[in-house]
């Protein structure tokens, strides 16, 4: 199985290098409107928001920052296929204006726009990020009524286009019974609130990168692209920033299209691509460990498990289960700076597969 992936360099408010429903999953963490890092970022695509910001009308510009994203929201719209899923991580803004501090609550924004695109929204995900600062607080500490609530969550939002994707095929029907998750992944991925993502895989970004944008952990996108996509598809993420959700996908098995407006962060994509295949069949071992340990677990207190995976060995809570396989990267080849092809051949518990660089 080989899969590919490309960076287009652009606006992505303008998609028209995309084919019309040519995407299944569109997976993406677009700036955050009045967060302090993206105002010039949002300025240059709207020069009248920089000026709202500096006259201190904070509202109005907010309002203009998401129009700039409900563009793209449009485009997804038009390049995602009909049944398939897309899925936007946004975090509320917090600000001091004119002395007041204020929430802006950007994930409600998005739910307009998207719906306005055209999106059916579907139950959310909170993701409460951890912290190493159980104390921190805001406003007046211990005196009532100035302090406010700490922050620590944002939101991942899901959205289908049109009515449930459909698999009619023979082989569809396999491929997506091959692309299943664990029995017990299913109870925990599925759950409306995560508290079991921290920032781990960040090391994937070069130092550099990372200083120039506020990735999500790939563990999110990683995890997202196995609940809603199977073996084969084609991810789309317009706001790729440091190449993330290229990197989850490379370990994933799917094809990926990243497009990015900043130029400069071309240097670490094709180390997120190769490490990102790579970490695929580490992630793919340690579902695999954690479902043995699930397994040990079921024993002990005598429940039965009533099927079996002959590609894994074994036993799984059910039928759906029976077929799954995973997949490592054997090869990554850079075909031009923009473009690379991953080989991926069946995962093998046993035995550490190695990526070598074509």
């Amino acid at each position: 199985m080989k899969s590919t992936h490309q960076v287009h360099f652009g606006d992505a408010r303008d998609l028209s290098g995309i084919p019309d429903e040519s995407v299944q999953l569109v997976c993406t963490s677009p700036p955050y409107p009045l967060i302090q890092m993206w105002d010039a970022q949002f300025a240059q695509l709207d020069p009248v928001i920089g000026d709202l910001l500096e006259s201190g009308e904070a509202w109005e510009a907010w309002e203009r920052m998401h129009q700039q994203l409900d563009c793209v929201y449009r485009e997804c719209f038009r390049v995602l296929q009909s049944g398939c899923i897309a899925v936007i991580n946004m975090g509320d803004a917090t600000r001091t204006v004119a002395g007041d501090f204020q929430l802006f609550p950007n994930h409600s924004r998005v739910l307009q726009g998207m719906r306005q695109a055209g999106f059916t929204p579907l139950p959310d995900i909170l993701w409460r990020k951890p912290t190493n600062s159980p104390n921190k607080f805001m406003g007046s500490g211990m005196l009532p009524a100035g302090a406010y609530v700490t922050y620590e969550h944002e939101y991942i939002l899901v959205f289908r286009k049109g009515s449930k994707r459909s698999f009619s095929t023979a082989a569809q029907k396999l491929n997506r019974r091959e692309s299943a998750f664990f029995w017990e992944e299913r109870n925990r991925w599925f759950s409306d609130v995560w508290q079991d993502v921290s920032g781990a895989g960040q090391e994937l970004i070069a130092p550099e990168a990372r200083s120039r944008s506020a990735a999500f952990p790939v563990r999110i996108p990683w995890r997202l692209i196995q609940m809603f996509s199977v073996y084969g598809d084609t991810v789309l993420d317009p706001f790729l920033g440091t190449g993330t959700t290229l990197a989850a996908a490379a370990g994933s098995a799917r094809n990926s299209i990243g497009v990015e407006l900043v130029d400069g962060l071309l240097p670490g994509m094709d180390s997120m691509v190769r490490q990102g295949a790579k970490m695929g069949a580490v992630w793919s071992q340690k579902r695999i460990e954690h479902h043995v340990r699930f397994l040990q677990q079921r024993e002990s207190v005598e429940k039965p498990v009533r099927h079996f995976n002959e590609g894994f060995g074994l036993p799984v809570m059910t039928k759906q289960e029976s077929a799954m396989r995973f997949y490592g990267a054997s090869t990554v080849i850079q075909s031009d700076p923009l473009n690379w092809v991953v080989k991926h051949t069946a995962f093998e518990t046993q035995n550490e597969q190695e990526v070598s660089h074509g």
